[in-house]
């Protein structure tokens, strides 16, 4: 099972569009996908701008800065859409909100009426890692941005959207979701450090010698009376022992 998820094809992929809603007209200009597998990069990628026969709403223009004027020339979608499928056919897709994504493939592939490629779902799997991330961090923002910060993936060179820089980033953040941290180092790169050897993945962790052990600082008479008066609340609270007395004052074995 173990070598089955490693021997597994990801293609993590990202759409820019003229705008939104699918349902109002509009199309994708460009598409980003890069190759998972082992979970490594492969290097192999899929990228394309794309004619969309039709202008780009002002908003949308803002967020990724693709212009009008800079897609004309471009192919269409119809002109990729083998090579396309090709890429994606069978892999597990790797895409943030997917809904979105998933929509406006699915819909160009229905203006060329392949109506048994409509629903890439019947030909990929699909993994959100927006879904992925509200599950895992409730509450908190989930934004591929927010993502990036929260796992120390540098994303200083994303000023606006694009299509292969925001799956190149989505792959690094899915990997640190769902592999773990995966460059752990306590010891910094200093003289002190000491290589203690090579986790899952090949990640390195390092531990801290050479140091003097921390200061012991011991609580005072009042400080514990304060704590034995508090134990004594959360017990007459709750009907019984707090789990620290149950612990702590439980008779030796």
């Amino acid at each position: 099972m173990e070598q089955q998820q490693q021997d597994r094809r990801f293609v993590i992929l990202d759409t820019e569009t003229t705008g939104m809603p699918v349902s109002e007209g509009h199309r994708i200009i460009e598409i980003g996908c890069v190759e998972v597998i082992g979970r490594r990069l492969t290097g192999r990628h899929f990228h394309v701008y794309l004619q969309p026969d039709r202008e780009s709403d002002e908003g949308a223009i803002n967020v990724h800065g693709i212009t009008d004027a800079f897609l004309v020339g471009k192919p269409r979608f119809g002109d990729v859409a083998e090579e396309f499928f090709e890429f994606i056919q069978g892999a597990t897709l790797v895409i943030h909100n997917a809904a979105f994504d998933v929509g406006f493939i699915n819909n160009e592939f229905a203006l060329l009426g392949q109506h048994d490629r409509a629903d890439i779902a019947q030909h990929c799997t699909i993994l959100d890692t927006l879904l992925l991330a509200r599950a895992r961090h409730p509450g908190q923002r989930n934004s591929l941005d927010a993502l990036c910060k929260r796992y120390d993936i540098d994303n200083s060179g994303r000023e606006l959207h694009g299509a292969l820089l925001d799956s190149e980033l989505l792959a690094d953040v899915y990997l640190a979701m769902t592999g773990g941290q995966t460059s752990l180092s306590l010891a910094g790169h200093g003289a002190d450090a000491e290589n203690e050897g090579q986790g899952a993945g090949g990640s390195e962790i390092r531990r801290i010698s050479g140091r003097a052990p921390g200061r012991v600082i011991m609580a005072t008479a009042q400080e514990l009376e304060a704590h034995a008066e508090r134990l004594a609340a959360i017990a007459k609270s709750a009907g019984g022992p707090s789990m620290w007395q149950a612990l702590t004052e439980a008779p030796a074995g």
